[in-house]
């Protein structure tokens, strides 16, 4: 019996020095002090990415560090969070006017955000926003005051026999139309009695996506600038014809090419002061076919030897038309899942 109890003694105490010694020539010293060094710097690299600073660039290093690339790794770029929301307002700089006319629906407020995002990127940027409703209506009036943007919110409703597809008469209005109008009356009605500021005016659809690079090419109209436009009139994209010698001389497009212009809403922009030169010029209610909308506004305000080919001689597409997917709300109401009362 004292046999046994010696030999189990013996054993609890060389087993654990076997197991050490075993994994002490497994692992050496050297590689444990290499993993142990590479978390070291890996916590260094996450920490000054967390701070938002960085050791390097206090030594004269940029402030966008290329980290070394390793075999079967990507490359990692850390940059500094430079974006202040929004830009400081310049005195300096032209304003640009985006219209936007909208209209309730499930994705109304998604769309608004999205827009309102871009913007918030601008500088100089005062949004009017036109409700196609009796009512300034509580989900928008929220969303522009939280967004932080300059705005000015409108609304209108278009009357039910007006309405794209409710209308008997074969040339009705296209939606956005009186909205547009209200937008345009705003800014005569604003500027009214004093100096018009150095600016532009733009009609942004709120179901579109714009690049930043549009609002700085459009800045500087002097009275009409012109651009592609993706995914309109089933095309990739439609655009300006421009000459060699920087004329737009035509349109590309398929649908009705011999329209006087021939370009979607989101395609031009219109100099402030021209705007308030030509009190007439307005997007025409009756009688005007459909496609028709854009030339009923730009034939009182410019000749086509007077538009101005943007985005390298309308070689670049900086706006699209994408339009948000309608969501499918079949189950909506059963068994009570969700609660009316829940801003979407």
């Amino acid at each position: 019996m004292l046999r046994r109890r010696n030999l189990l003694t013996t054993l609890l105490i060389a087993l654990p020095w076997a197991l050490l010694l075993t994994l002490w020539h497994q692992y050496p010293t050297t590689r444990y002090l290499s993993l142990l060094r590479k978390e070291t710097d890996e916590n260094v690299t996450s920490k000054a990415l967390l701070n938002g600073t960085s050791a390097l660039r206090e030594e004269g290093f940029p402030s966008c560090i290329r980290q070394q690339q390793s075999i079967g790794s990507t490359p990692k770029i850390i940059q500094n969070y430079v974006y202040s929301r929004p830009p400081p307002w310049s005195d300096t700089l032209p304003t640009i006017f985006v219209i936007t006319p909208t209209y309730t629906r499930p994705v109304q407020k998604a769309e608004l955000t999205r827009l309102a995002n871009t913007f918030l990127h601008v500088q100089n940027l005062h949004w009017v926003v036109v409700e196609d409703s009796p009512r300034r209506t509580n989900l928008v009036s929220n969303l522009l005051e939280k967004a932080g943007l300059n705005f000015t919110h409108l609304n209108v409703e278009t009357p039910k026999s007006l309405k794209l597809g409710l209308s008997w008469i074969p040339s009705h209005t296209p939606r956005g139309t009186l909205q547009r109008n209200l937008g345009l009356h705003w800014l005569r009605d604003s500027f009214s009695n004093t100096a018009p500021p150095e600016g532009v005016v733009y009609f942004a659809d709120d179901d579109n996506t714009y690049s930043l690079e549009l609002f700085e090419e459009m800045r500087y109209t002097r009275r009409v600038s012109v651009w592609p436009v993706a995914f309109v009139g089933g095309l990739r994209y439609e655009s300006p014809k421009v000459s060699p010698a920087g004329k737009v001389v035509g349109w590309k497009t398929v649908f009705d090419p011999n329209r006087p212009f021939a370009i979607d809403m989101a395609g031009f922009a219109i100099s402030i002061k021209l705007i308030l030169e030509k009190p007439q010029a307005s997007f025409k209610l009756e009688g005007v076919k459909g496609g028709y909308q854009e030339t009923s506004l730009l034939k009182d305000l410019v000749t086509m030897d007077g538009l101005e080919p943007k985005a390298a001689n309308c070689t670049k597409v900086l706006v699209w038309h994408t339009r948000t997917e309608r969501p499918t709300l079949v189950n909506e109401g059963k068994r009570g899942f969700t609660d009316p009362r829940v801003e979407v």
